[in-house]
């Protein structure tokens, strides 16, 4: 009997399981995970954004026949086909499509030979990302045509991922209605809940920088997860602008032991950081990351500006940053021409928030930011 109740059981268990296959969900991820294309004419690693592929080409490259191959999310797919060639002369659209046939997602795709960075980011071009509990803004900056022409990272990705923030203005990188002139760029340092606590991550301060943000290493190697520069084909010689900041008023350590994951250090101010680094893209340091962007043995930097004089003030105040070339380095003509060279502006509202220190509530609000070049090395 106890024999016929066991095999009764087993069956049950048995068809219970193949159940459960049969009724597993499928995949409602639409996304573009990579992108390739044949005969070496990728001078970057593509740069693939939320709703946007910016594919980086040779000077030489033809831009009228191109084929990109797409990876999407398992089970996702893709209209136009992948590998199918199109004219890239103008940017192109698809559209993917999840396993499940619930979600599409349009993804615009560019293809460029030129690496021209703005002169001027003034901060006032926004669009808004929806998540589950509310939305998050990224920043984009256009030419005077009003075409877009790049695209601020920031981890407001993976701020998303703590289920903390509801409005645009509750993430830790958003725009502000006072700028120094119309709106401005604020970054506010913020707590990351329950969730953020348990990664040994208890805040996320607010940056924006030039490159892209790899949310899916932020749990597991966040310093790694800032890729930082996008290339430029001319030598930058300075960075200027406004900023005014105002700490939190209390300055945390990360402490792996305390519950909250904070140890409160009584007295200490938090401060800002803002940089740029020009540096050479090589195979194997195709950008920067928190790691090493300011590393001094770091051989692919060529020149640094960095503020030094950062301070509390609720005034507008003026920053005035030179590149300060490292001893020994210089341009070479052949790789600016190619485009081996990269640009990274930073900011950040708690100047080592990348190693979860600072204070909740500090905030830093940038605005009319210009940038100065030169054609070639002076």
């Amino acid at each position: 009997m106890k024999l016929k109740v066991f095999t009764i059981s087993l069956l049950l268990a048995g068809a219970a399981c193949v159940s459960c296959i049969r009724e597993e969900a499928l995949n409602t991820e639409a996304d573009i995970e990579s992108c390739t294309l044949a005969d070496d004419v990728l001078n970057r690693d593509p740069v693939i954004e939320n709703e946007k592929v910016t594919l980086y080409l040779k000077k030489t490259a033809d831009l009228s026949a191109l084929a990109p191959e797409f990876t999407l999310t398992p089970g996702a797919t893709i209209s136009p086909a992948s590998g199918t060639e199109r004219d890239f002369s103008l940017p192109q659209y698809y559209e993917v499509t999840s396993e499940d046939g619930q979600w599409k997602k349009q993804y615009k795709v560019e293809a460029t030979t030129t690496y021209n960075i703005p002169t001027l980011f003034q901060f006032e071009h926004v669009r808004t990302t929806k998540t589950a509990k509310g939305e998050y803004q990224i920043f984009y900056e256009t030419d005077v045509s009003g075409k877009e022409t790049i695209v601020w990272a920031s981890g407001n990705s993976s701020y998303a991922l703590t289920g903390v923030g509801s409005g645009a203005d509750t993430y830790p990188t958003y725009q502000s209605n006072i700028g120094y002139r119309n709106k401005c760029l604020a970054l506010t340092t913020r707590r990351t809940g329950d969730f953020g606590a348990k990664m040994n991550m208890p805040i996320a301060a607010g940056n924006l920088f030039l490159g892209t943000f790899a949310v899916l290493d932020a749990l597991t190697n966040p310093l790694k997860a800032t890729k930082f520069g996008i290339p430029t084909d001319a030598v930058p010689s300075r960075i200027q602008g406004y900023y005014k900041y105002k700490s939190g008023d209390t300055f945390y350590e990360l402490d792996e032991s305390a519950k909250d994951k904070l140890k409160p250090i009584p007295g200490k101010r938090d401060i800002f950081n803002i940089y740029a680094v020009f540096y050479e893209s090589t195979e194997d340091m195709k950008t920067l990351d928190g790691t090493n962007a300011l590393a001094e043995d770091n051989p692919n930097i060529l020149a640094v500006a960095q503020i030094t004089d950062a301070k509390e003030t609720e005034e507008w105040t003026e920053f005035d940053l030179p590149f300060v070339f490292r001893p020994g380095k210089t341009v070479d003509p052949g790789k600016l021409e190619a485009g081996n060279y990269s640009l990274a502006v930073v900011f950040s509202s708690s100047i080592d928030g990348d190693h979860f220190s600072g204070a909740p509530g500090s905030t830093l609000c940038v605005d009319e930011v210009t940038m100065e070049y030169r054609d070639e090395e002076e």
